[in-house]
């Protein structure tokens, strides 16, 4: 997924904020169930983050545009671990390892199996 680097995703020295890499990479991770014309929050059902993993290699700045890629990496019953890449060309410049909980009515539960196919 493509994400240009605004302003707003910017600290007082055109550096992107710590923190909005971890936004990018959720973004990534909607935009899978948006592009099979689903949503990542259904109702009583959804992923919440349990566990973050992060790594900052190089900093990206204002008006970059980056390339975010997720990858399944392992998969249990109520949870999944997923790997996010942000690149700037060619260049890495963050990874992440996030596991996410599916819940249904705020419980864990087990991921539909029609959910799992769009991490595949």
């Amino acid at each position: 997924m493509k994400i240009r680097v605004y302003y707003e995703d910017t600290d007082i020295g055109g550096v992107v904020y710590y923190a909005n890499y971890l936004k990018f990479c959720e973004r990534a991770r909607s935009n899978l169930f948006f592009e099979k014309g689903l949503s990542p929050h259904n109702g009583d059902e959804f992923f919440v983050v349990k566990k973050v993993e992060a790594d900052y290699i190089k900093s990206a700045t204002f008006a970059d545009v980056l390339n975010v890629t997720t990858k399944l990496l392992s998969k249990k019953n109520a949870s999944i671990e997923v790997f996010h890449e942000i690149f700037r060309d060619e260049e890495l410049l963050f990874t992440a390892k996030i596991r996410v909980a599916y819940l249904k009515n705020f419980k864990p539960n087990k991921i539909p199996e029609e959910i799992l196919k769009i991490f595949k």
